[in-house]
């Protein structure tokens, strides 16, 4: 085996466990800690309830795990004060004070 073989096996295995590492990561990482909602562009607007926060669909890691967490938990749930909510659309995320 040549040196450069050597390095092309070493070099595809480390990556074989970085792969599997960052998966266990993303498994077991604290939901509370995989999204930021202060990162997500929210929209004050007001409904048949009241006053609330509304994010439409955004390309932004955070709003696509806070939308991922949602549907994982039945399209709400509480978080830091705020009940959290998915809209008909699947898509669209409400918020509000609680």
């Amino acid at each position: 085996m040549s040196e450069i073989e050597f390095l092309v096996k070493l070099r595809d295995g480390l990556q074989m466990a970085v792969d599997a590492v960052s998966e266990y990561i993303d498994a077991h990482a604290p939901v509370s800690k995989r999204w930021n909602p202060d990162r997500v562009i929210w929209k004050l607007t007001s409904g048949t309830k009241g006053v609330y926060e509304k994010a439409g669909p955004q390309a932004t890691p955070d709003f696509k795990a806070m939308l991922q967490d949602l549907k994982d938990h039945n399209g709400k749930m509480r978080r830091d004060g705020y009940f959290y909510w998915v809209f008909i659309d699947a898509a669209t995320v409400g918020r509000k004070e609680r």
